[in-house]
């Protein structure tokens, strides 16, 4: 941790904003006069607290979190780097946990493992190979606020992913730059823009900064969009081409995956039979061991059988299961969308 050895006017104002407060609220904090706060913030250097006011902001310092410390430590000697290259692996390592984690719907815990990092560096210190790994973070977190529903907003999947798109903008790496874009249109596509989102993943699909499966994946998107819109014909072609892609690929999940797309277009095209024959390979050929995936299948077949009179109780008993899997890890985006298929099916 960084010490003072002398407290002036500008270390003591460097304190309060890394701490993020008002002047009321520092001096509150310190227990000291607003006057007193007022005095550093205009005196600077010229100004040195009282020997009992520094043993008071020596307190106020030790006890900041590590991100507050870190903020002060920028301010005053921006000089200095916010990381070393044995820290560099371990933000690595934790990027890989991470990774894991928001597979597996263990929310909390990724984000300890990011924010642990990105609240205690400020990226513009940082050489490019740590200013690379803030912005591989920043896109985690993006993914792991859209996994919960943060679609929009000053602490949104968006946000972050926006700001992630600057990083790899200027460090030029042309594939993340495109990676992000394509995340961008999944969010698109989640807050209501189908339309949009389509045509943005159209332009993706033939993006050659992004890898053959990446494009697939924008390919069978396009899909998805359309078929919400009720561009079923249409839909169903885009996704029957991601599907040949995959299986060129030598993509067993995106291949499962694909066939759970197809179903509810197919569905949403009327062809009950299809879609159930589709829905079928993707239950029996996908890996469900991560809870996302286990409440997509369900909540696609549950809405699959609520279309058919014979089978609507079933279909009710299938979303009702997907909603206590949503439920338990949070997966509040996947909780309106059954909510929708419900309310639609009274209407």
């Amino acid at each position: 941790m960084v010490s003072v050895q002398q407290w002036t006017g500008r270390e003591a104002s460097a304190l309060r904003a890394a701490l993020r407060m008002s002047t009321r609220a520092f001096a509150e904090h310190l227990g000291v006069a607003l006057r007193t706060v007022a005095k550093w913030e205009s005196l600077g250097t010229e100004n040195q607290p009282r020997p009992d006011t520094q043993a008071i902001l020596d307190t106020a310092l030790a006890r900041a979190d590590s991100a507050a410390q870190a903020r002060f430590e920028a301010t005053l000697f921006p000089e200095r780097k916010s990381a070393r290259p044995a820290d560099y692996e371990t933000w690595s390592e934790d990027i890989e946990r991470a990774v894991v984690c928001i597979s597996r719907q263990d929310f909390p815990f990724a984000s300890t493992l990011l924010n642990r990092w990105m609240g205690s560096r400020a990226p513009q210190q940082l050489d490019d190979k740590g200013f690379y790994l803030y912005g591989r973070s920043l896109v985690l977190l993006g993914d792991l606020q859209r996994d919960q529903g943060a679609i929009l907003g000053p602490l949104s999947a968006r946000h972050s992913y926006l700001t992630a798109h600057g990083m790899f903008t200027e460090l030029d790496i042309p594939r993340r730059v495109a990676q992000i874009e394509l995340s961008l249109a999944v969010v698109q596509e989640m807050s209501g823009e189908l339309e949009s989102s389509a045509r943005h993943y159209e332009l993706l699909a033939g993006d050659q900064r992004l890898s053959p499966r990446d494009r697939a994946k924008a390919r069978l998107w396009v899909g998805t969009a359309l078929s919400k819109e009720g561009h079923n014909e249409y839909a169903t072609n885009a996704m029957t081409a991601a599907t040949r892609a995959f299986e060129d690929l030598g993509e067993p999940e995106d291949w499962s995956v694909a066939h759970q797309k197809l179903a509810l277009a197919h569905r949403g095209a009327g062809d009950l039979k299809q879609a159930l024959h589709c829905i079928d390979i993707a239950r029996t050929t996908g890996t469900v061991d991560s809870p996302m995936q286990r409440v997509r299948l369900d909540t696609a077949y549950g809405h699959i059988l609520l279309s058919d009179a014979a089978t609507r109780n079933d279909g009710l008993f299938v979303l009702d299961q997907a909603v206590q899997v949503a439920r338990q890890y949070g997966l509040s985006h996947q909780l309106r969308s059954i909510e929708g298929i419900r309310k639609g099916q009274q209407g």
